[in-house]
């Protein structure tokens, strides 16, 4: 499997492990299917969100 990083966008992230979804929506990313987030990376949202990137990453890829 594809290591998620901060560049990678989260409709890319999703499609690398779907079962990601319940990590971003806990952290309030409640619109993972709309177009701007699907471009939008992990760092960005993580950012827009309030929360370090590396503490994202840590939940996706743990």
């Amino acid at each position: 499997m594809a290591e998620i990083t901060k560049d990678t966008t989260i409709g890319e992230a999703l499609m690398i492990n779907p079962d990601i979804a319940p990590a971003l929506l806990e952290i309030g990313m409640h619109c993972l299917g709309c177009p701007a987030s699907q471009g939008e990376t992990l760092e960005e949202a993580a950012m827009v969100h309030g929360i370090d990137v590396n503490d994202l990453l840590a939940k996706v890829n743990g």
